[in-house]
């Protein structure tokens, strides 16, 4: 989706034509005005038919339960029409409910059907032959099901019909729902499933009133003369072929390029998505008439654009977004400078590979409305009459390398993005431009250079307009101003990441989303009790230095799904309203001076995928609440607090728990077993709950914003916040306790853990011998505890450890020899008096006798390259001998004498020199 979106549906809903198919259809079958008094019911034959039609059917919402026998007028049944004169069914409209099952042969029995739309279910097998046979139907559309097979060209008899859409019909990636009810099913084969195909397209030229023809996703590959069959339909207004594989089609083009005749009356024509060349162009000429209204080519291989298309003057919308051959962004525009420029109003083209610069030939393009070429690679300055435009409304460059002039005048903007994650030239100063932006809903600087404050102007400019403001990753100061009345209902504000300072002011109470985290803010939160409205779902306050406690009126905030004040120094302790956050998904309070229990109304936040409460002064127990009630915990961080008592069992029931951070408090005991069957470190995955966070801004403009969960790690000694890797990472830190007794061998069932770190506790006993068996663990931290034994030879068998600690302990014996474990720096070793080996310098008993392994491995070097020599000189001498003896008959008798005295003496040296080695071995 895109900024346009909203209003290029408008448009399409213009251009499709399936309201006038609708129209003819209920005026050739008398409609679906069921009010007349002497209106007929349905015929007997036809409700018996539908209701076997629907006897098979997987229905997981229940959409047909007014189909039922006992309610004999089946004109009444929802999805079904009926002609008020005849009383027969005339519309079966069942689309967009999940149903599953193949379509019944009793619909042959509606012998008056014309209107057919079944889309957007579960329907499975070939598409029915006996469909061709329903002769009056004149609309079609079986899209989004499960067909696959090849298409029956019997719908080639279906004269009448106007309306076909069998597109998107597979079951690749995607298993019916309804199969999970065969309960007794012992096999099930779906290999080599082909989606649908076409074998002959020339039925489709039987079909002369055809308006509408879909076919996204099916095969085309070896229809070589489909343009032909296209433009035999005379009356054909919307086609569209997206993903039909045209790139495998030897010879597109048409016996229509030279001939007069040959006419096109499409108006919608969409090839997205098919790995199209520009060799194309030459096949796609006669499709492309005067008449066409909508052209979408993106997801292709083209570098560029014919003339040609520059002279369709009514093309109103042209679609080229991420097209992977570059093209010159200037030839690009030239080639639509023909009437095109002044018809064209949305030109959609993100991600493409543009290079060049927004020149003035811009100019030309009068009627555009929706400029979006995010994401491509446009650089150098953005030419000034781009602002120009009359009619301009939406302009996103974002994501490019361009420099924005120093002054716009247009005042038609309404939505305008120009961040670029490689900094986009904007500042240092404050844009004066955007004074003349007076119709903004949405503006979007961030990351562009602006280290300026901010006018005071600047923020009443849009009193109630504004849906998005985003002025993030600059270093824009000064305080911030009353918001209240400057953003238009479910806004969004994002000012994080400047140096804004004083204290937070008062926001509009219909907030969907509000980041002010990385400034200088001060003070309290108590504004967060004036967003009353409970719209709000994102807010993130951290990283400053607000003072106070969390109020106690946070049952306004139902909606919210993060919350982080992480980074602050907000002090007390939790309100109970805290559990009225049903729907939180993010609490981070990570490094605050907050005190007391957890309050128990926190086990009402079910919803809670991540809990970070470290770095505080939370006291009391763990609460075994957080095991029982918050299931779908993949984050808990309660490090360096006040906690003390046991480790509660009840949090091994979070199977999807990834991190499990208990560091730094004041807890006893022993770690509990089931630790080792926390399924989501047994298990090679990750947690199925999402763990990025898209906040959507906007009814009418595809504006999102995006929290990725983070945290705070202890990572080899250091403490790391990870972003986006923390999905990756699967982690359990019980360091700095006072646990007792020994690790739980049930714990090197977790093979999937990366991080284990017990250190600084009183833990006793042996290293389990089977923690070899945790080979994707990169860090273990054992040191500061009571560990006795050897080392256990399993460790060798880490070949991803990058960070071992075992140091103050009491283990002895010899390091196991592994090229990881002799890596690691002696001091990881230190505190064990009885240890020995490598690295460390002390030697190992019997360590003396062995210094003279060298000399013997140099002898087994000799030995091993006698043998390897000895034998390659004999496999070449043996074929150059044979090959001679093969040739000269006379020698072979005195060659053969000689190598029998020949063999005897090789013998004994061998003999002598195996004995000599074996010798100097023993010695």
């Amino acid at each position: 989706m895109n900024p346009c979106l909203f209003i290029i549906l408008s448009f399409l809903l213009l251009l499709f034509p399936t309201a006038t198919a609708s129209q003819l259809i209920t005026v050739g079958e008398g409609g679906d005005d069921r009010n007349d008094a002497n209106m007929k019911k349905c015929l007997d034959k036809e409700r018996d038919a539908l209701l076997l039609f629907k006897a098979p059917l997987h229905d997981p919402y229940d959409t047909l339960s007014t189909w039922t026998a006992d309610q004999h007028d089946c004109c009444n049944w929802s999805g079904i029409t009926c002609s008020n004169q005849t009383g027969h069914v005339t519309k079966l409209e069942l689309f967009g409910h999940g149903l599953g099952g193949e379509i019944s042969h009793s619909l042959l029995n509606l012998t008056y059907l014309n209107h057919l739309h079944l889309s957007g279910n579960s329907f499975h097998g070939t598409i029915p032959t006996f469909i061709g046979s329903m002769t009056r139907l004149r609309y079609i559309d079986l899209s989004d099901n499960y067909h696959n097979g090849t298409i029956p060209r019997s719908i080639g008899s279906l004269t009448e019909l106007r309306h076909l859409d069998l597109s998107y019909n597979s079951l690749y990636g995607t298993i019916p729902p309804e199969f999970g009810n065969l309960t007794n099913l012992q096999v099930l084969r779906l290999g080599n499933v082909e989606r649908c195909r076409v074998e002959k397209v020339e039925w489709l030229s039987h079909l002369s009133h055809l308006e509408v023809l879909g076919m996204d996703g099916i095969s085309l590959a070896k229809q070589n003369h489909w343009v032909d069959v296209v433009l035999s339909l005379c009356k054909l207004s919307h086609l569209s072929l997206n993903g039909c594989e045209l790139s495998q089609v030897m010879y597109p083009y048409s016996s229509f390029l030279n001939s007069s005749s040959s006419s096109s009356s499409i108006e919608f024509l969409s090839l997205q998505s098919n790995n199209l060349t520009s060799s194309m162009y030459r096949w796609l000429f006669p499709l492309t008439s005067n008449s066409l209204q909508f052209l979408h080519l993106s997801s292709n291989m083209l570098d560029g654009i014919p003339k040609y298309l520059g002279n369709l003057c009514n093309l109103k919308t042209f679609y080229f977004s991420d097209n992977s051959a570059a093209v010159k962004f200037p030839d690009f525009l030239n080639n639509l400078s023909g009437c095109t420029s002044l018809s064209l109003q949305y030109l959609i083209a993100p991600g493409s590979q543009f290079t060049g610069s927004l020149l003035d030939d811009i100019q030309r393009f009068s009627s555009l409305n929706c400029l979006y070429l995010a994401a491509s690679h446009l650089n150098g300055s953005i030419s000034e009459k781009l602002w120009e435009l009359p009619i301009l409304e939406i302009l996103d460059v974002s994501y490019n390398d361009l420099t924005i002039p120093s002054t716009i005048h247009n005042s038609s903007l309404s939505y305008v993005n120009l961040f670029d994650m490689r900094s986009c030239k904007v500042g240092p100063q404050f844009p004066k431009w955007i004074k003349t932006l007076k119709n903004l809903t949405s503006l979007d600087l961030s990351n562009t250079g602006i280290s300026d404050t901010a006018p005071l102007d600047f923020w009443a400019m849009w009193p109630s307009r504004l849906i998005y403001m985003n002025l993030s990753s600059n270093n824009i100061s000064g305080m911030i101003p009353d918001l209240s009345s400057n953003f238009a209902k479910k806004s969004a504000i994002d000012l994080s990441s400047n140096t804004f300072h004083g204290p937070i002011p008062n926001v509009p109470s219909t907030l969907l989303s509000l980041n002010l985290s990385r400034n200088k803010l001060s003070g309290g939160i108590s504004f967060i009790c004036q967003i009353v409205d409970g719209l709000l779902y994102f807010l993130d306050l951290s990283h400053n230095s607000l003072s106070g406690q969390l109020p106690d009126c946070l049952w306004h905030l139902k909606q919210l799904k993060v919350l982080n004040l992480g980074h602050n120094n907000l002090f007390g302790r939790l309100p109970p309203s805290i559990g009225s956050l049903i729907e939180l998904e993010a609490l981070y309070l990570f490094k605050n001076n907050l005190s007391g229990e957890l309050p128990l109304s926190l086990k009402n936040c079910t919803s809670l995928i991540s809990l970070n409460l470290g770095a505080n002064k939370f006291s009391g127990t763990v609460p075994v609440w957080i095991g029982e009630n918050l299931s779908r915990l993949y984050v808990v961080i309660l490090r360096s607090n006040n906690f003390f008592g046991t480790i509660p069992v009840q949090l091994c029931q979070l199977a999807n728990l990834q991190i499990l951070d208990l560091s730094m408090n004041n807890l006893h005991g022993t770690i509990p077993s089931c630790l080792g069957n926390l399924t989501s470190m047994v298990e090679e995955g990750f947690s199925q709950d999402e763990l990025y966070y898209t906040i959507g801004i906007s009814e009418n403009i595809d504006e999102t914003e995006t929290y990725v969960d983070h945290a705070m790690i202890e990572w080899q000694g250091d403490e790391l916040e990870f972003f986006g890797s923390l999905r990756l990472l699967k982690s359990i830190d019980l360091s700095s306790n006072n646990l007792t007794g020994q690790i739980p061998y049930e714990i090197t069932n977790l093979h999937d853990l990366i991080a284990l770190n017990l250190s600084k506790n009183a833990l006793s006993g042996e290293i389990p011998e089977k923690i070899g068996g945790m080979k994707k663990l990169l860090t273990l931290d054992l040191s500061r505890n009571n560990f006795s034994r050897r080392i256990p030879s399993s460790m060798s068998q880490m070949t991803l450890l990058n960070d071992l600690d075992v140091s103050f302990n009491s283990l002895s014996g010899r390091i196991p020899s592994s090229t990881q474990l002799q890596s690691f720096e002696a001091s990881r070793y230190d505190g064990n008096t009885q240890l020995c080996g490598p690295p460390l310098t002390k030697k190992c008993p019997g360590d003396e006798e062995s210094e003279l392994l060298p000399i013997i491995g140099e002898i087994d070097e000799v030995e091993r390259w006698f043998y390897i020599g000895g034998g390659m000189g004999f496999a070449t001498g043996f074929w150059i001998a044979c090959g001679a003896l093969l040739l000269n008959r006379r020698g072979r008798h005195p060659f053969f004498q000689f190598c029998d005295s020949f063999i005897d003496w090789i013998y004994v040296k061998v003999v002598v020199f195996i004995s000599s080695l074996q010798k100097a071995r023993q010695t």
